[in-house]
């Protein structure tokens, strides 16, 4: 199953939602998809479509899907991550109205540099994407969280 999450965002996103429907179309996505869309208003008769769902619930097809396409949340993105799964994310911009910057980009860039995930330039090659995901392999994603607190600590008994 094939994971399309589009996250929380109050803004449309029906543009990779339209890439993803016109893959399965050609015939480029055999599996099953599952698109949590947010407020996105989208139907399709190729996808199984929810609009917001419970944590549980987005956990259990996270740790369900072969693959994850996402918007350029870094919420999203780590949940995939953290899962082991092969991530394809693609920047919401501003210039479409999907968000108010367009910071996902360097987002997306960064975690795509690093090895952790493919990005998704150009939506008319979502094609191409996923075939390179075929033989994608990410780089191991690893916490920083307690290097983070082992610096604030460190931080506060300095200050005493």
């Amino acid at each position: 199953m094939i994971l399309v999450t589009l996250g929380t965002q109050d803004k449309d996103f029906s543009r990779l939602l339209k890439a993803v429907d016109r893959q399965i179309e050609k015939g480029n996505i055999k599996e099953k998809v599952v698109a949590q869309v947010g407020t996105t208003k989208y139907t399709s008769s190729n996808m199984e479509i929810f609009d917001l769902i419970s944590a549980d619930k987005f956990n259990e097809l996270i740790r369900d899907c072969s693959l994850l396409i996402t918007h350029g949340g870094v919420g999203s993105i780590l949940a995939g991550l953290k899962n082991n799964k092969k991530v394809i994310a693609a920047a919401r911009l501003a210039k479409y109205k999907e968000h108010v910057n367009d910071h996902q980009l360097q987002i997306i860039n960064k975690f795509a540099q690093e090895g952790y995930i493919l990005e998704l330039k150009d939506f008319d090659r979502l094609d191409k994407v996923l075939k390179k995901a075929e033989t994608f392999k990410p780089k191991q994603y690893k916490s920083n969280t307690q290097n983070l607190i082992n610096m604030i600590e460190e931080y506060i008994d300095n200050v005493k």
